[in-house]
């Protein structure tokens, strides 16, 4: 809070909200406040752009981002724009690409009240209905997975509470041991830049992963769709939370 409130911008408001535990169940809290976030925005702003704390778009998408909200702006059938996502593991120089990891995420939506955080803020709805959604032509970076092993897994049972009783967690998940990052099904290398702001961040990587691009840790019928993935560049049966038009 101290750091945030040191930012000279008065572009910034702090909303401070209490979570409620009794919404643990499937992470529903994590929408709840999200809607509570968006509820706090004015009525005279025409689009919400929603991101997440371990996520940051390069700043070499922002000139596009903009021409976008101008472009749609007067669409109202356009409820939202839709964004691609690098899922960055165990260190930044690897992204996770097997299935497992969404591909799209709705992060611009009008500033429709209307407008509901879905589930576990894995998207948003109206009415209980997909959005109708344009595609940015921009990635957004997706940190979360890249912290040191032993805070990793503290994040990973942090994350459990969200959706489990604290009995359900103790039983099941290793306080103790830390993260193996050797089971992820499927990395890639990282050939770009990151953008500016995470510079200092990753100067100071202190730890280090040893991940195997070649390996491939499928069931059979994921390897194959993972197979046809990279051949074609489509994702059969994915699922998609929002509606392309």
């Amino acid at each position: 809070m101290e750091l945030i409130r040191s930012i000279p911008s008065d572009k910034i408001e702090i909303v401070e909200s209490t979570w409620d535990e009794s919404l643990r169940r499937n992470g529903e809290v994590l929408s709840e406040e999200t809607n509570k976030a968006f509820d706090r925005i004015p009525e005279e702003y025409d689009w919400a752009f929603y991101i997440q704390a371990d996520e940051v778009l390069h700043e070499k998408y922002h000139p596009g981002v903009r021409r976008s909200m101008e472009e749609w702006l007067d669409n109202p059938e356009v409820e939202g724009l839709l964004f691609r996502y690098l899922h960055f593991f165990g260190s930044y120089d690897y992204n996770a690409d097997s299935r497992s990891w969404y591909r799209h995420e709705i992060r611009i939506i009008r500033n429709n009240k209307d407008i509901r955080s879905y589930r576990d803020a894995q998207g948003f709805r109206m009415d209980n209905r997909k959005l109708n959604v344009k595609p940015v032509h921009a990635y957004m970076y997706h940190y979360g997975w890249v912290r040191p092993p032993d805070i990793m897994q503290e994040k990973h049972v942090n994350f459990n509470r969200l959706y489990h009783s604290d009995q359900w967690v103790d039983r099941k998940v290793n306080h103790t041991q830390l993260y193996d990052y050797s089971s992820v099904e499927s990395i890639t290398r990282f050939k770009g830049t990151h953008p500016k702001v995470m510079g200092d961040r990753i100067k100071q990587l202190n730890w280090k992963v040893a991940l195997d691009e070649s390996k491939k840790s499928f069931k059979t019928t994921d390897r194959i769709l993972h197979w046809i993935e990279r051949k074609t560049g489509k994702r059969l049966f994915e699922y998609r939370n929002y509606k392309l038009i």
